[in-house]
């Protein structure tokens, strides 16, 4: 994959950078567009990628400014921030042994998961292990490329896990409770409030200069996380968020994966396919296990436990348990919220120990 990226097709080899930029941008849009409409998890991600993956894919050579990159990541980071609510902790005290055994239950098995596709020569050692992380897939990603694994292939194993452990908690619920949870109508441009949001904006800053200043792997992800987590969680202060900023960083953050693809790692990634939804059906199992020993031993909503086991989809997990009835919403997020911890914290010691074992 350290080939030269091959020329441009001649009907794109004169076009302006500036034509090249707004083409995939409208591409970018509409394939987000079909996806969102299509219910597609992480939709807003996904169709800028692809888009810019056809682009790497027919030779385009686009690079976006580093500040520009970061400027997204640090959004991201304020984002997962303010999903970590005080609720939670709470939570999270009054049911410890259960999360903390069936957390790390999920994570034994995604890390067996990823140090198979290593030893088996799908993929390499650390790209396997992240690409095998549960968790948020965007904020993998980032760490990911912050510890030397290969974005690319990362983002790839991730949003297949994320589409096909999303389409089955959709169905699963469907099962229970009779119809498909219903999507809240999204506003793309809410008024502006502008304490909350000038506290967004603060935190995304500070953040990234307390990163920085700590010298934080992935700075520009984990510093305004942090910060965002004692403002918020710790502090009770509110964010804002809305849905057009999130949307710009999510497009970002696809592009900034997808503009690395060129033809020879897109046909490494497609080849490595089946393998990957092979490993990503095995480890829904396994997670649906851990669920039926949660129902059947504690007590636990069958729903409720198939929930917060699932093995990634963070954010469609939670549209899915928010809209369906007697789905024990905060012991759902308490336990995905802990894994994302727990992998955030511990993962770049465990991915470099696995990634060892392999060689």
């Amino acid at each position: 994959m350290s080939s030269a990226p091959p020329d441009p097709i001649p009907a794109l080899a004169g076009w302006p950078r500036p034509v090249l930029w707004a083409a995939l941008l409208v591409a970018s849009v509409l394939l987000a567009a079909l996806l969102e409409l299509a219910h597609v998890p992480a939709a807003l991600m996904i169709g800028p990628m692809l888009a810019a993956v056809v682009a790497g894919a027919l030779g385009v050579r686009l690079e976006l400014w580093p500040a520009v990159s970061t400027a997204s990541f640090t959004i991201i980071g304020v984002m997962i921030a303010a999903a970590i609510e005080p609720a939670l902790f709470s939570s999270l005290i009054a049911s410890w042994p259960v999360v903390i055994g069936a957390t790390l239950a999920t994570l034994a098995a995604s890390a067996a998961l990823g140090w198979l596709i290593a030893k088996l020569g799908i993929l390499p050692g650390t790209t396997a292990i992240w690409g095998s992380a549960p968790g948020a897939a965007s904020a993998m990603v980032l760490m990911a490329d912050a510890f030397g694994a290969d974005a690319r292939l990362v983002a790839f194993m991730q949003y297949v896990r994320v589409i096909m452990v999303s389409v089955g908690a959709a169905l699963i619920a469907r099962w229970f409770i009779g119809e498909p949870p219903q999507a809240v109508a999204t506003v793309w441009f809410p008024p502006i409030e502008a304490i909350p949001f000038a506290t967004t904006l603060g935190v995304a800053a500070g953040g990234l200069a307390l990163g920085r200043l700590l010298r934080l792997p992935s700075p520009h992800f984990l510093g305004p996380m942090l910060l965002g987590v004692a403002v918020h969680a710790g502090a009770g202060v509110s964010f804002q968020l809305p849905q057009w900023l999130m949307a710009a960083a999510f497009l970002i953050l696809g592009w900034s994966i997808g503009l690395r693809f060129d033809r020879k790692t897109l046909i490494y990634s497609l080849k490595s396919l089946p393998h990957i939804m092979a490993g990503v059906v095995a480890l829904m199992v396994f997670c649906g296990a851990i669920a039926w020993l949660l129902s059947t031993a504690m007590g636990v909503d069958p729903l409720t436990a198939y929930l917060a086991t699932s093995p990634g989809g963070m954010d469609t997990v939670a549209v899915v348990a928010a809209a369906a009835d007697g789905v024990d919403v905060a012991f759902v997020m308490t336990m995905q919220m802990m894994r994302f911890i727990i992998v955030l914290l511990f993962g770049p010691a465990a991915a470099r120990w696995l990634a060892g074992k392999v060689e």
